[in-house]
């Protein structure tokens, strides 16, 4: 089993550091709220990590392939969340107070609606669901025991949970925060056009 996991570990690490929506809603909420809605925002993702790993497990991508409408339901639905959001944040940008007053304090934010949030954006992309029918299709052959996909999903949750909780850390460093309060309206503008960029893409991608 250690082979398998190794290799599970090492694709699902690549697939987490790469910055997406996840890494983004999590980034601004350690910036913008108090750290433990930025902890519920990563619950929520890992919470959609689990949905997309026991889809993949089971077979999703069979299933968009029966039911391709299903696929492209989902795809509109993920990409027009995902534009919203960037467009969320323009607004919240124009009504913003100064970058002095949010250094004393920040916005809080419900821990249900960060929780929410960040299951909405992780399943906002029918194609993490594929991606991980792929990754199992390469690392578990026809015949692999039951409990292998079991391990492999516990895998990815604690690989996710680490690296969410290394960004928070990072993210939430007096430095790091310091910095962004000298740029904070150009970076909230750069991280609502990944937004709507991401959604665009999703939603005119095949």
């Amino acid at each position: 089993m250690m082979p398998f996991l190794l290799s599970v570990a090492a694709i699902w690490a690549v697939a987490c550091i790469t910055p997406g929506p996840n890494t983004l809603l999590v980034m601004r909420y350690c910036l913008t709220a108090p750290r433990r809605v930025a902890i519920n925002a990563v619950a929520g993702t890992v919470t959609g990590t689990l949905c997309w790993g026991l889809a993949g497990w089971l077979g999703i991508n069979i299933l968009f392939q029966a039911a391709p409408f299903a696929y492209v339901t989902l795809k509109v639905i993920g990409g027009l969340y995902l534009v919203w959001l960037g467009a969320k944040i323009f607004f919240d940008l124009r009504k913003s107070k100064r970058a002095e007053d949010l250094g004393r304090a920040k916005t809080d934010v419900p821990l249900a609606t960060a929780y929410r949030m960040g299951l909405a954006t992780n399943l906002a992309n029918p194609k993490s669901a594929l991606f991980v029918a792929s990754l199992f299709a390469a690392t578990m052959p026809a015949g692999t025991p039951f409990l292998y996909g079991l391990a492999a999903i516990a895998v990815m949750l604690c690989i996710s949970a680490l690296y969410y909780t290394f960004l928070i850390a990072l993210i939430t460093h007096p430095a790091v925060a310091a910095a962004y309060l000298r740029a904070r309206k150009k970076i909230d503008l750069a991280v609502g056009m990944v937004f709507v960029g991401f959604g665009t893409k999703l939603l005119l991608s095949r």
